[in-house]
Formats: C-alpha cells, structure tokens, sequence
C-alpha cells in the first residue's frame, strides 16, 4: 500500500465511544464494531498523487521550491506515491485488504489550473477523478472526498494572498460546487477542508508549512506575515468559506446527489497538569483555541467566549448574515485525533511584542508530567485512547450531539516541527518564575 495513507475508523462514534470497553487487543476485530460501520484509509493530494506536469501550481509547489531547507531531506511531492498513475493498484490492494471507503482530496489546481473555472478546466484533472471514483465504487470502495488538503492554486495566492482576503470565500464556494456538479452523482460525503488549525498554525504562525507566512521575529525567514493577526483572519476566512459552500451544496445539491457534508477537525484531549483550577481553566482554553475555534461557530455562531476575551481587538467579528450562515452548516463533524497532552498555566510567552495566535491561549501544552509520558510511546506522539472518548463525549454534550467520523487516527508521524515546538516549549514553562503557583 502506499506510504501516504492514514488509518481511520468512521461510524456513528458515540456508539463506539459507549463500547470502548471491547475495543481491548485481543478482542479488536470487525465483529467488535456494529453493522454498517465503515473501516478505510485516507490521503491527500500533494502528498499522494505526484505528476505536478498535468495540473496547476499549488502553495505547497512553490514552498518546496522557494524553502527547500524547511524540508527535512530537501524531498518534494513531483512523485510521492504515484498515485495518478497506479491508482488501480492501490485500489485493488484497499479491496484485498478489506477496507470500504477511501478518503483522498482532489487538488483543486489539478482540476482548475487558475482557481476558477472561468480560467479554464483540466479536463485530464476532472477525468483522473471520475476514473478514481468508478473505480473506486466498482470494488465496492465508498469514497469520502475532501475538498481543500493544504494545497491552495498558487494562482490564488499570488493574486490576492489566498485566504487572507474574503475573495477566496465565493471562490471555493464556486471551486466546491464544479465538484459536486461533476462528480456528486456518486460521492455521497464532502469534506471541505482538513484541519484548519494545523494548516493555519503550520502556514501563518511558525511558518514551517505553505504558504510560510510568520512574523520577521520568528527569525524563520519567512517572507512576510504576522503571527498576531493573520491566523485569526485566515480561520475567519475558512469558516465563511466552509459554509457557503455547505450551503450551495444543501440548498442545490442535496436532495437530488442524497449526499452529506461537513468538516474535518484535529484535536486531542487537554489534560490540567495539576488539580489546581488555574491549571484546569488552561486546559479548557487549549481545548478551544484548538478546537472550539472552529466548531463553537458551525454550531452556535460565534467563537468560543475565552478567545473573544483574550483576543478582542485581533479576532474579526461575524456579522447576522455570517452568523446566520455558519450555525447548523454541516451534517457531520470529522475529527482527526492522535494524541493528548497535559495543558499547563503561564502567565505570558515571553516578550509582549511577540503575540502569537500560539501563545495566546496562556497555555503550554506537554507530553509529560513528572518525567513520565502521558501514554506508550508511538511514534513521535503517544498512545492516549482514552482522550479519543473524552474529546467525543465532550463534542456530544457541548455541541448538540452532531454525527462524527473519524477520518484520521493511529501512528502520528507528520507533526515533527510541531512536537519540538511543544517540547522547547515545556522546558521555559515548568522553570517559568512567573507561573501562576
């Protein structure tokens, strides 16, 4: 199987969740789970699919080429698994393994070269994906497609910054909804973007992923950006975008393709380091600077009310209309999770002319507590199963019980830069002299 796949489960999971108790080792089969329950993998375009000759500029070719050293080895995705070229291989191997849904991303720029399709369609592109999905259904393989995997047309990018200014709100509506006229007659689930948090995080605070904005204090040579404000912008920008293309797709598409459509979060369970509540209090912002930041609004309309009070100035408001839009834009929340972390109190980050959209939750997050991890070492996170159903029944009981997929899940071997981020992190915060005691 290719090396870019990620496992997942998907499946009504507050059922799951109530039967944790079968899912021990020894007992871990498809008969532990109910009928109908949905076992697959997923992966994403720019990592999987290679052949960049036949579709457009992403932001991710043009961070390969302009910041080849913030790659570990200095590799790109020209190739990457080949999937364009050998995909019924794979698909044979998903059905002889036993799997009933694939999750992949179609490349916006493979299908429109310029971001629109008044800049004209590939058609190429539109026929790879009609293949993939026939072949697909006819090895009784159900697909779950996302729309927006981190690799934004580099045409929108040069022309107006991507997703920091409202254009490209109507233009992915008008990207989503060529999608699901050219191929919603047989995809029955839409996911329009994947972990929002992590591309925004990645992309325009560290600046250690495309497009690599971050402020000049970083000192990551990122060529423009604002570590403050941008991220904020961006995640309002997606939000909006989210919804009016759920809201094309309910309104026009819907009753006639009887498909779905939602989003897919990452999150894990924040644990207080302490029983202190200054501790626990942290944990809860982590929770929704991660994670709140993005459902808080699908559901209720407006950001969590930690962020509106400890970002006021910076956190762009939703008018009636975007309220309006955002609440109930989704039949189901996806939830991409790997692991946990301990969330500990700090008073600040450093120096008050470095805000961060990282630090503003004045919550370092850990891996460990008294010099053990927080679960069995696996791979460069940890094994924490138990903040799998935390973070479910959390969702359940503040988020009016939506249905939930989990689209991501197991060994987590892709947040290097973030776990060192983490860890240089815990050492400034457990020395912090002004920790709140």
């Amino acid at each position: 199987m290719a090396a870019h796949l990620s496992w997942f489960l998907l499946g009504l999971l507050v059922l799951a969740a109530a039967n944790a108790e079968l899912l021990v080792p020894d007992k871990f089969n498809h008969s532990s789970f109910p009928e109908g329950f949905l076992f697959g993998a997923s992966s994403s375009s720019y990592q999987y699919e290679g052949s960049p000759d036949t579709r457009g500029e992403t932001i991710w070719d043009a961070f390969v080429r302009d910041f080849p050293y913030k790659i570990a080895d200095r590799s790109n995705a020209n190739v990457a698994d080949d999937f364009l070229k050998r995909y019924k291989g794979d698909v044979k191997l998903m059905k002889d393994i036993g799997m009933n849904v694939f999750r992949f991303s179609i490349s916006w720029a493979r299908v429109l070269p310029s971001g629109r399709v008044s800049g004209g369609v590939n058609k190429l592109g539109v026929d790879f994906y009609n293949n993939l999905i026939n072949d697909l259904l006819a090895n009784g393989i159900r697909p779950f497609v996302t729309l927006s995997h981190f690799d934004l047309p580099q045409a929108l990018e040069k022309e107006y910054e991507g997703f920091l200014k409202p254009n490209i709100r109507d233009d992915f509506k008008d990207y989503a909804e060529f999608c699901f006229k050219e191929f919603g007659d047989r995809v029955k689930h839409w996911i329009t973007f994947n972990e929002p948090y992590v591309y925004i995080l990645m992309g325009y605070d560290l600046g250690a992923m495309a497009p690599g904005r971050c402020s000049a204090w970083r000192n990551n040579s990122c060529p423009a950006g604002n570590s403050a404000t941008e991220p904020y912008i961006v995640g309002h920008n997606m939000l909006i975008a989210h919804a009016k293309a759920a809201k094309v797709y309910m309104e026009k598409y819907q009753e006639s393709q009887k498909g779905e459509i939602g989003i897919t979060l990452v999150a894990g369970w924040m644990y207080p380091y302490t029983n202190k509540s200054v501790d626990e209090k942290a944990a809860n912002r982590a929770l929704d600077f991660v994670y709140g930041w993005f459902i808080h609004p699908l559901v209720y309309g407006d950001y969590p009310q930690i962020m509106k009070d400890l970002v006021p100035q910076r956190l762009p408001k939703f008018n009636d209309s975007e309220t309006m839009l955002l609440i109930g834009s989704y039949d189901f929340i996806a939830l991409n999770y790997y692991s946990s972390n301990y969330a500990v109190h700090v008073l600040h980050h450093g120096k008050p002319a470095h805000l961060s959209f990282s630090t503003d939750d004045l919550a370092i997050l850990t891996s460990e507590k008294d010099g053990k991890p927080i679960g069995k070492p696996l791979g460069n996170t940890y094994n924490v199963p138990e903040g799998l159903k935390k973070i479910l029944n959390y969702t359940k009981n503040h988020y009016k019980s939506p249905r939930m997929y989990i689209t991501e899940n197991g060994l987590g071997d892709k947040n290097e830069i973030i776990q060192k981020d983490i860890k240089d992190s815990e050492k400034i915060c457990i020395k912090d002299p002004e920790r709140v005691e």
